[in-house]
C-alpha cells in the first residue's frame, strides 16, 4: 500500500516532471512530510479509525507516534523513536538506496526512484528484518524457552534473523544504541521478557556461531515496547530510509552517470539455433 501511494503522489504535484534542482529539493522535502502522514494514517484506517493531523511544536518522531496513536508519547519513548530513525536513515549503498540511484540515474523522476527503492525494501532480507524478529520472540514467548528454540533452529541449519552483517563483520555498531533502548522501554512498560529474550538469544547465537545482531535485532523488541504493530516495522523503516534515498538521489542527479554494470555469460556458446516447428 505504501508503495502504491508513494507512486500516487507523484499524480497530485504539478512539479513530479520538474528535473531542476530546486524543483527536486522541495520534493525530497514533501516526500520526507508526507511517508510520515502516509504510514500513520494507512494504520489507523485499517483498524477503522480517523486519520490524525500532525501536531505543530512536536519533533518529527514525537509527531509520527503522535499521528499514530493520538497520544503524545513520553520523553524516553520520543527519544528511543527518535533514535531508530537516525539510526535507520542511511546506510551506504544498501540494496534500496542502490536500487533508487539505478532508477534515476536514467533521469526518471524522484517519485519513481523512491517507489522502486520501497519495493527493495520490501524484501524480508532488508526492510522485512525486523518483522521477523519479532515474529520469532512471539513465537518464543518465554525466556525459558530460548534456549531449547534456538538450538532447534540451529541444528536444523535454519536462519535466525537479526545476526550477522554484509558489512560489519566485527558487529553492527548501531546494534548498541537500540539494545539500550529496547532494555529501557520493555522495563517501563513492564515487560522485561523481550529485552530479556533478544540478550539470551544473542548471546547463545554469538557464542555458537560467532554472529553479533545487528540493527534489526534490537529494534523488533524497541518498536514493540513503543506499542507499534508487528506489520508497520517495515513501512516505519521507509520512515526514516527516505532522508537515505532522498540524499542520493539528488545527489545522483547532481552529477549523473547512467547506472549499467557489465554482465559476464557464463552459458553455452556457439548453439546453432533451431526453428520453433523443429524443436
Amino acid at each position: 500500500m505504501i508503495r502504491t501511494a508513494l507512486s500516487q503522489l507523484a499524480l497530485y504535484d504539478e512539479t513530479s516532471e520538474d528535473m531542476s534542482t530546486e524543483a527536486n529539493y522541495a520534493k525530497a522535502i514533501k516526500l520526507q512530510a508526507q511517508i510520515a502522514t502516509l504510514v500513520t494514517a494507512y494504520a489507523r484506517i485499517k483498524k477503522g479509525q480517523e486519520p490524525i493531523a500532525p501536531k505543530t511544536g512536536l519533533s518529527y518522531a514525537a509527531n509520527f507516534l503522535f499521528m499514530l496513536t493520538g497520544e503524545e508519547p513520553t520523553e524516553v519513548a520520543e527519544k528511543a523513536f527518535n533514535q531508530a530513525l537516525v539510526l535507520h536513515a542511511d546506510h551506504e549503498l544498501n540494496a534500496s538506496t542502490f536500487t533508487a540511484r539505478v532508477c534515476v540515474a536514467t533521469l526518471s523522476d524522484v517519485y519513481s526512484g523512491v517507489t522502486a527503492a520501497m519495493g527493495a525494501l520490501k524484501g524480508p532480507l532488508h526492510g522485512g528484518a525486523n518483522e521477523a524478529v519479532m515474529k520469532m520472540l512471539l513465537e518464543i514467548d518465554s525466556v525459558e524457552k530460548v534456549d531449547e528454540y534456538v538450538h532447534n533452529k540451529l541444528e536444523n541449519k535454519q536462519k535466525i534473523m537479526g545476526f550477522g552483517h554484509r558489512v560489519y563483520k566485527d558487529g553492527d555498531p548501531r546494534a548498541k544504541h537500540l539494545q539500550e533502548m529496547s532494555r529501557q522501554l520493555t522495563a517501563q512498560i513492564g515487560e522485561p521478557k523481550w529485552y530479556e529474550m533478544s540478550v539470551k538469544i544473542d548471546e547463545i547465537v554469538q557464542s555458537e556461531k560467532g554472529l553479533k545482531p545487528n540493527v534489526d535485532f534490537y529494534s523488533a523488541s524497541t518498536y514493540h515496547a513503543l506499542g507499534l504493530d508487528t506489520e508497520l516495522f517495515t513501512p516505519i523503516f521507509a520512515v526514516s530510509r527516505m532522508s537515505g534515498w532522498l540524499a542520493h538521489i539528488l545527489e545522483q542527479y547532481s552529477d549523473n552517470r547512467l547506472i549499467r554494470p557489465r554482465a559476464d555469460y557464463t552459458g553455452e556458446t556457439q548453439r546453432t539455433y533451431v526453428s520453433i516447428e523443429e524443436r
